[in-house]
């Protein structure tokens, strides 16, 4: 298990430059010792992930910037994500997507929320030692997901994708505990196999909680709230339709493990026929596309294993590297500069500007920490307005850049200027205050001054002061164009707003 205690170690983890190494501890002997485990020892970022987007999309203040800013803090995620985003389950126009801010204006915060609770969820137990429960688990859960949205959406439900999300993570309790389970598991098993009891039974038996209970506990936990954790609810018998579409994509997958013809897969074909009113022949048929389409999307989440449980792949999929080829930096560059120029072009938002730009410099370049900063009232500091990767102890907290002009830092140097500047601490010694060393370290970084109306109004900031990797002047020029666009956009914006001689409050 791995612990959260090191900020250091749980970025490099989230960035993907370090493995997780597995160490034995004492099992959990309780239904809230597993819930402790799994949210603060081996699932740590994907409970900061569920609980930050929680916090961003119950805010009202808050909003695509935010809910952003949460998914890019994870390089892995942001490229499941825009890699799931772009499949033709999600996105059949085929207009590809880039850039997170894009993917949500295209998909909406709703539907990119989902998504990112299922990619960091499947990033987080798939990087795990999966066994072959585990495995079942997956598969089952991904399966009988494609299946309830297929009804769903035969039926008219207003929202199919939610019902695709709320049965996927319906047995979240069940696949978290057999990634990360060891001699409790196996004697779970090993009462299935003597074929004395049922599954229920055999984890009552053995943990005094049924896998079901863990399932409504950890969503609760995780505050994934809505269709979620309504489906989850063990023991209750709800009402809610939408409800019983997310349980019947799951006796589908067992109806169908007995074989066509058993009187589960026939009393399944009858539910599915009183809701949707289709034929047999048509079911039937729905029901074998969706195990094509079941196993084409376990891979598409990196469930390779769960997938082959399912079904293996046709020779007629269209594998992700078509939708969204991988691209070399240069690329990736040309890609968001392109979105940037369309948001310029447009009735553009400040923020989704600067948004872009802020994506562009992290990922087109490649740095482990970006941020862009406001000057606070009194111009004695600068104080965060947006960060990808910064290491903090809470989503909510807030750098503070501390301006000192005797003498004059870091910062109060590019904000006296103009220009993009390199800072380089062999050279520019004197300009790294102890102050600001405590707050960045002693790194090589690039910073660039934001002018609104030939003010000075903020300042953009990124390093490598993580990895500590060299930078390169190839860099620093695509940082001075990545950065120079916020400078354009925000003359081009002022222009084009009614001179009604208010303040520009826009990214304030």
């Amino acid at each position: 298990m791995t612990s959260n205690s090191d900020p250091l170690k749980l970025n490099l983890i989230r960035m993907g430059m370090e493995t997780v190494s597995s160490k034995t501890i004492e099992e959990p002997r309780s239904l809230n010792g597993w819930v402790h485990v799994l949210c603060n020892e081996e699932m740590p970022i994907f409970s900061n992930t569920a609980l930050n987007v929680h916090d961003v999309l119950s805010d009202d203040r808050k909003g695509a910037m935010e809910l952003a800013s949460v998914i890019l803090q994870d390089p892995n995620l942001t490229v499941k994500l825009l890699k799931i985003s772009n499949t033709p389950h999600y996105n059949p126009s085929r207009k590809k997507m880039i850039t997170v801010s894009r993917a949500i204006i295209m998909l909406g915060s709703e539907v990119i929320r989902e998504l990112t609770l299922v990619c960091s969820f499947l990033e987080s137990v798939l990087s795990a030692t999966n066994k072959e429960q585990a495995n079942e688990e997956i598969a089952q859960a991904i399966h009988a997901a494609v299946h309830a949205k297929s009804i769903a959406m035969a039926a008219n439900d207003p929202l199919p994708e939610e019902v695709f999300i709320a049965t996927l993570l319906n047995h979240i309790g069940s696949i978290s505990f057999w990634c990360f389970c060891g001699e409790e598991g196996e004697r779970i098993q090993a009462l299935i196999n003597k074929g004395n009891c049922s599954r229920e039974e055999a984890e009552t038996q053995v943990l005094g909680f049924k896998l079901a209970e863990l399932s409504a506990c950890l969503s609760k936990a995780w505050k994934l709230g809505g269709l979620i954790e309504a489906s989850i609810k063990p023991g209750i018998r709800s009402n809610n339709p939408r409800v019983g579409l997310v349980h019947l994509g799951y006796e589908i997958t067992e109806a169908l493990k007995e074989g066509a013809g058993s009187e589960k897969y026939n009393a399944c074909i009858r539910k599915i026929e009183a809701l949707t009113k289709e034929s047999q022949k048509v079911i039937i048929e729905k029901l074998h596309n969706n195990t094509v389409d079941a196993s084409d999307m376990a891979c598409q989440f990196g469930a390779t294993d769960a997938a082959m449980l399912i079904q293996r792949r046709s020779d007629k999929d269209i594998g992700l590297e078509e939708l969204l080829p991988i691209l070399d930096k240069k690329q990736l560059q040309l890609h968001i500069s392109q979105d940037i120029i369309s948001i310029i072009s447009d009735q553009f938002d400040i923020n989704l500007l600067l948004e872009t730009v802020l994506e562009g410099i992290h990922r087109g370049i490649g740095m482990d920490r970006t941020t862009f900063s406001l000057l606070v009232p009194d111009k004695q500091s600068l104080r965060e307005k947006l960060s990808l990767g910064w290491r903090k102890e809470s989503y909510e907290h807030k750098a503070i850049f501390n301006l000192s002009e005797t003498p004059p830092n870091i910062f109060f140097h590019v904000l006296a200027g103009t220009q993009a500047f390199w800072a380089k601490p062999l050279v520019n010694s004197k300009l790294y205050t102890l102050r600001d060393i405590n707050m960045i370290g002693k790194n090589e970084c690039f910073l660039m001054p934001v002018f609104s109306n030939n003010t000075p109004i903020g300042l953009i900031y990124t390093d490598r002061g993580i990895t500590n990797q060299p930078l390169t002047e190839e860099d620093f020029n695509a940082f001075k164009h990545f950065s120079q666009q916020v400078n354009i956009g925000l003359t081009v914006y002022r222009m084009q707003r009614p001179a009604n001689g208010k303040k520009d409050s826009s990214i304030e």
